[in-house]
């Protein structure tokens, strides 16, 4: 069975001008260059009156060692989107308007290639294992995995003006 340590929950939230397609393409763009790979679980879009309503839904993850692995969990809740103009530096700029939110949530998975589930005494090795051999290693890798989603939260607050 895989286990999962979850290490970081964080969401933030703009209401006002930001450029939808910059963002979008700022976010993937980090995650790619940090050595995630990422994946697209759902993207729902709905054109109501007031602008458009989109939800996306991602999954980044990197393998660290054969036994772990980090994954990101990326919810965009997007309300209101529309087209706008804005002045910047004395210049008309074409952006988006409304309201984004971005839910993050970061966990360790041990074990997810299921080794340690293929035999029986292996198996009950594996909470020796996992709490006194490999704790040390475990705490650094929970570590390296959240300073990874700070900085990329850190990073979208930036960009987003926040």
């Amino acid at each position: 069975m895989v286990l999962k340590s979850k290490v970081y929950d964080q969401k933030i939230k703009k209401v006002g001008f930001w450029n939808y397609k910059e963002f979008y393409n700022f976010c993937f763009n980090w995650f790619k260059s940090e050595g995630y790979s990422l994946a697209e679980k759902e993207y729902t879009e709905k054109n109501p009156e007031f602008g458009k309503e989109i939800q996306l839904k991602w999954e980044a993850s990197k393998k660290v060692t054969d036994y772990f692995k980090n994954v990101i969990s990326i919810d965009w809740h997007i309300l209101g989107l529309n087209s706008a103009e804005i002045e910047r530096a004395g210049k008309k700029e074409k952006t988006n308007k409304g309201e984004v939110k971005i839910s993050l949530k970061a966990e360790l998975i041990k074990d997810y290639e299921e080794n340690w589930e293929k035999k029986v005494f292996v198996k009950m090795m594996r909470g020796i294992y996992d709490n006194y051999i490999m704790r040390r290693t475990n705490d650094l890798y929970e570590d390296d995995l959240k300073d990874d989603a700070k900085e990329f939260i850190s990073q979208a607050k930036a960009f987003l003006e926040l």
